[in-house]
């Protein structure tokens, strides 16, 4: 059904119920032909399920009325990006990207791109046509939002519905994206992004705030008054929280120690005579743009990457390689990465996804005991997920299922606690709140840190060191020096 040119989109008594819970309830709102819409709210308020069905692929009661030019021809860019194997399947593993061996058997970015003239296009544009040949096993988390966008955009929609699109960017490809959205804007499509209050694009003219699934406020950018950020104080109740409890495994001097290490899959340097030392009970950043080896520098402390054995490469006043498994690490280390949270097995219950914290697994396979139990329900509580602890992690909202992998990671007060981008997907106040408690637990515990974050202000106030990568290469190395 067609609407006079000067909507472009209508929507009337929408309404989502998923089992016995109502997702949206009696959501109404129109978006004037020029005019583009951000969508806000916290986390589980329902904002991901509206970009579904505004973009076809979720049901709901309600009308949904586009203007007739652009009904066929809308996307969809989820938060996550997920794409196949040459086999055509999504079976991958989560150390695949780490084995060079495993690099053939997911597609180059063109290959992903069918090499599309629009795509390749759009590569240069976004700077990015180095990445080309590049197996996407080998991307970066922001590399994969970049290419998943293109691979979108190749389809030339009328429609842009995109959920976090400045999720896993660095500072500098925030702002190109910033840029690039204005550059669309002007192209006649009509772009809906559900986005935080910080990371508004200027061509955004009208905004809905969701809570508990309906709409709290709406209008245009100008009448809106967008929420402050939350100041990250350290909430006390977490002193007698059972949760914290005293780590055993402490009994070390240095963490983290390299010696100018190289990776390198075929001619592709990851890495390029990297040297760092970490000494128990330091608080360190690890920085650097997309693609600059991060996760790979990350992948050989957690023993996650078979290189590591040809290193220079100590942990725990280890050298790695002399006898220890896996586990004997994993089992000091706590640890949440973009990569972990693509490859967990999203049919885990909550309650199953924060004991696997304890045993190091994707997965729980052992029986828990009545007080590791009870130590779960009282994460929960004391952070208030509004969610039953046998939900299964595809029944939550994608900010939901980091703060349970966030809380698996922190279950069992590890010596070293290595976050990669653990805020992710959380709303401003559950940032503050799980940033004050990384903090606590660093405090009581003299617990080693290492967390990376492209949002260089939203750390934890305990950090005092910072590493930098450029390119594979360290370009700084001493004291907190922001950005």
């Amino acid at each position: 059904m067609a609407i006079t040119p000067r909507i472009s989109l209508a929507v009337a008594q929408l309404s989502v119920q998923i089992g016995n819970k109502r997702v949206l309830d009696n959501i109404n709102f129109e978006i004037e032909s020029g005019h583009h819409l951000a969508i806000l709210g916290a986390g589980g308020s329902g904002k991901t399920t509206l970009g579904k069905v505004l973009a076809g692929i979720q049901m709901a009661t309600g009308t949904i009325t586009y203007s007739e030019h652009l009904i066929k021809h809308r996307v969809w860019i989820p938060q996550q990006h997920v794409y196949k194997n040459k086999a055509n399947i999504t079976d991958f593993y989560y150390q695949q990207r780490f084995n060079s061996i495993d690099n053939d058997a997911a597609p180059t970015v063109l290959e992903y791109l069918d090499h599309h003239p629009i795509g390749v296009q759009l590569l240069d544009r976004l700077q990015l046509t180095h990445l080309a040949d590049s197996s996407l096993l080998l991307l970066s988390n922001g590399e994969h939002k970049k290419i998943q966008m293109i691979k979108a955009l190749s389809a030339e929609p009328k429609v842009i519905i995109m959920d976090q699109p400045f999720i896993g960017l660095d500072h500098q490809s925030r702002l190109d994206l910033h840029t690039f959205f204005d550059e669309l804007s002007q192209q006649g499509i009509l772009m809906v992004l559900i986005t935080s209050s910080e990371e508004i694009p200027s061509c955004i003219n009208d905004i809905i705030v969701l809570e508990h699934g309906q709409i709290k406020s709406k209008g245009h950018r100008s009448e809106i008054i967008l929420p402050a950020r939350p100041l990250s104080v350290l909430d006390q109740r977490l002193n007698m929280s059972p949760a914290i409890q005293l780590n055993a495994l402490s009994d070390f001097h240095t963490a983290i120690a390299m010696k100018e290490i190289t990776i390198q899959y075929g001619t592709k340097k990851i890495l390029d005579r990297v040297s760092w030392s970490v000494a128990r009970g330091e608080r360190w950043l690890l920085s650097g743009p997309n693609g600059s080896g991060k996760s790979t520098l990350l992948s050989l402390i957690t023993a996650d990457n078979p290189q590591a054995y040809a290193c220079d490469l100590t942990l725990f006043d280890r050298r790695r390689g002399s006898g220890e498994s896996i586990w004997d690490i994993k089992k000091k280390i706590g640890y949440l990465s973009p990569e972990l949270h693509v490859c967990f097995d999203l049919n885990c219950t909550v309650h199953d996804t924060i004991a696997s914290g304890w045993f190091d697994t994707i997965g729980l396979y052992q029986k828990v005991s009545k007080e590791q139990h009870q130590t779960i329900l009282n994460w929960l509580s004391d952070h208030e997920i509004l969610v039953s602890h046998d939900k299964k992690l595809y029944e939550i909202s994608f900010g939901q299922q980091r703060l349970v992998l966030l809380i698996r990671a922190l279950i069992k007060n590890p010596t070293l606690l290595i976050l990669d981008e653990p805020c992710q997907g959380l709303d401003d106040l559950t940032q503050s709140k799980m940033l004050a408690c990384i903090d606590m637990l660093c405090h009581l515990h003299a617990t080693t840190l290492v967390y990376v974050t492209h949002y260089t202000t939203l750390r934890p106030a305990c950090i005092t060191l910072q590493l930098a990568l450029h390119q594979g290469r360290v370009v700084y190395n001493g004291p907190l020096a922001l950005p």
